[in-house]
């Protein structure tokens, strides 16, 4: 009988656990994990957690050091149970501003540094927006390296493999959910699932042309999504379908191979060309633009969470 389908997948890809859960991490031992402020909120709202959340509330000098210091202890946990990178989010508010992405990110790794964690083992999750991919550019050159998230679009992944990010997130979920609100009849199994499709696009595109950037599948639906993109350098996945992938038995065939580069990579676009290229892609704007607001409306509720306990 074959093994289970997480252990397949672990030898052909690298997985990634899309949690602050730490009882999670431990139990599917993932390589690197990630967050984002919703998986943040969740974490800092389970109740063994409330008197810590205080505490630093209480000695921080607003809310945003408040903020910052929340997500680097809960990254700083994390670090100690995977061996490879840990992801930590610049604040979605600043997603149109390279200055401020910028200083909040130096500031995030200096946090890190100050727990023992070097940069080496920190990703700095940011939007990839024009802005935040200019940012990235930047910190990559600093020797921080970037997690571009949010990413819908060819377009917006082109920008940052020539910026020379470290790694992207392309969503899967949020793409389907998208068609399958505009086409609910519509079979969007397997290979037609229109994010799997966009991951393999970006993959390939990645592979043949020489680009080191690492290509991480995320946001995904139902584990079909994940199986379709085995071999893909990265897929950072939820505490849910990591169960369900642990507790099923069925043969695993690669779907995506590394490519030797074959051309030279195309010229990079400039900021003109960029945003045309996005503002054509309906999707990639509405879900960009959603997602920057779902992850504001968690961030607030965090931010109301450590003002109330600020004042307790």
């Amino acid at each position: 009988m074959a093994d289970d389908l997480l252990s397949q997948l672990k030898t052909m890809t690298t997985v990634v656990a899309d949690t602050g859960d730490l009882e999670a991490i431990r139990r599917f031992q993932p390589t690197d994990a990630t967050t984002n402020p919703s998986l943040i909120l969740q974490a800092a709202q389970q109740p063994d957690r409330r008197a810590r959340l205080a505490e630093i509330a209480r000695g921080a000098t607003d809310i945003n050091d408040a903020l910052d210091a929340v997500a680097v202890e809960i990254g700083s946990e994390i670090s100690e149970l995977v061996p490879g990178y840990v992801s930590t989010e610049v604040s979605a508010r600043l997603s149109f501003d390279t200055d401020a992405t910028l200083a909040r990110a130096r500031s995030l790794i200096e946090r890190y540094g100050r727990q023992g964690i070097g940069p080496e083992r920190i990703l700095i999750k940011v939007a990839a927006t024009w802005e935040g991919i200019e940012a990235a550019r930047v910190l990559e050159r600093e020797g921080i390296h970037t997690n571009l998230t949010l990413l819908f679009s060819f377009a917006q992944a082109r920008a940052c493999a020539d910026a020379g990010v470290t790694l992207v997130s392309p969503f899967v979920g949020r793409i389907l959910d998208w068609h399958k609100a505009r086409e609910p009849d519509a079979d969007f199994s397997g290979e037609r699932d229109p994010g799997v499709q966009s991951v393999r696009r970006i993959f390939e595109h990645f592979k043949g042309h020489g680009y080191e950037t690492v290509v991480m599948g995320a946001s995904f639906r139902n584990s079909g999504e994940i199986l379709a993109l085995a071999g893909c350098d990265r897929l950072t996945i939820s505490p849910a379908l990591l169960g369900e992938l642990a507790e099923t038995r069925a043969p695993l065939e690669r779907q995506l191979t590394p490519l030797d580069a074959e051309t030279q990579a195309p010229e990079p676009q400039d900021e003109a060309e960029f945003r045309w290229a996005l503002n054509e892609d309906a999707m990639a704007t509405e879900k960009l633009a959603e997602g920057i607001r779902k992850f504001m409306a968690d961030q607030r509720k965090l931010e109301t969470l450590l003002g109330e306990l600020r004042q307790s």
